[in-house]
């Protein structure tokens, strides 16, 4: 099957929202945004002014959203540097062990590369979730084991 990466645009937004759906579901998530909330979140988020993040969208052949990779710039990383860091990387069942996720990983590195400053690209995966851990692990990469995440709700969605 034949893929294009490329970065999300707003025309996308209509599909991301589905998207989202998809892979709070992949999750094991049973409430759902409604789709005009997912709708405006993603707006904000890629759209907004300034935007919090970006992403890379893989279209099947047909030009259908089958997968999408998150990632936003953190600062400070080492030293004065920035780092980019991935939030999600979601390939549809369909498409998985065919190299897309490698592709994904592959494109956000070279972003990393190209962008002046960037010392490095960053991301987190369940401890569960061996299937993840396999593919990183696939790709020559090691888990790092320095970090403890902490997370706090705020009370919006």
């Amino acid at each position: 099957m034949t893929v294009t990466i490329r970065p999300a645009d707003r025309s996308d937004i209509e599909a991301l929202a589905e998207l989202i759906e998809e892979i709070e579901r992949f999750y094991g998530s049973t409430e759902i945004q409604p789709l005009e909330e997912r709708r405006s979140q993603v707006e904000e988020a890629l759209f907004g002014s300034p935007p919090l993040a970006c992403a890379l969208l893989v279209e099947d052949e047909v030009g259908a959203l089958v997968g999408l990779a998150a990632y936003s710039f953190l600062w400070p990383a080492a030293g004065s540097s920035h780092s980019l860091f991935l939030k999600e990387l979601y390939v549809r069942d369909t498409l998985r062990r065919q190299g897309v996720g490698a592709r994904l990983m592959g494109e956000l590195r070279s972003l990393a590369a190209a962008r002046p400053g960037c010392s490095r690209v960053e991301w987190m995966t369940d401890r569960d979730n061996p299937g993840a851990r396999d593919f990183y692990k696939s790709l020559g990469f090691t888990e790092f084991d320095g970090k403890v995440v902490y997370r706090v709700e705020t009370g919006t969605t």
